[in-house]
């Protein structure tokens, strides 16, 4: 009778409050790669299997956008360009990835592009590219999670992934959020 009060409470009731949620890295890689060969699967070419993976990747960032901000932020959500990119290169690479990102670079000819550099990113650890899809990069997913919850804190970009030192995730944002930030560091 001593285990009816003490029934064990179901994930939905727990609170979402700071908490430390790990994957194991092989249970990871395991499901990433069943991911990429369901893409795989249904694509024709390269530049196909990367737009997929990408649309699998904004799913993914826009479910986990109010959840990190309720835990990392309390509600609060940036305002400013600078401030959110360096939220991302920090706290939210750390939530999703175990480590901060290794560069936040900006474009020195164009103020609406800036770049996130990541040596080795974990989603392309574990796949082998076969010889034929040499060029591809499966860190697309990286890079629909990213424009997802850029363009969910109101941040429209548009997130590509290119082999450049390293992977180089090139984030494109709409002229309207640099037109807003120039408004803000006004007041």
């Amino acid at each position: 009778m001593s285990g009816i009060g003490k029934q064990k409470a179901s994930t939905l009731e727990k609170s979402l409050g700071k908490g430390k949620p790990e994957v194991n890295i092989a249970t990871f890689a395991l499901l990433f790669s069943e991911i990429v060969q369901y893409c795989q699967n249904r694509v024709h070419t390269v530049p196909e299997l990367q737009n997929k993976l990408s649309e699998l990747g904004q799913s993914v960032g826009s479910h986990m956008l109010d959840v990190i901000f309720l835990r990392e932020k309390g509600y609060k959500r940036e305002v400013k360009l600078l401030n959110m990119l360096i939220f991302i290169k920090s706290s939210f690479w750390k939530i999703v990835f175990g480590k901060e990102a290794d560069k936040l670079e900006q474009a020195n000819d164009d103020d609406r592009t800036y770049y996130i550099i990541e040596k080795e990113p974990l989603v392309n650890k574990f796949i082998s590219v076969p010889k034929d899809k040499g060029s591809l990069n499966c860190a697309a997913f990286t890079a629909g999670i990213l424009e997802a919850v850029l363009n969910g804190a109101n941040f429209p970009a548009k997130v590509t992934v290119h082999w450049h030192k390293g992977t180089t995730f090139m984030i494109k944002f709409d002229e309207s959020v640099i037109a807003r930030d120039k408004m803000v560091d006004s007041r």
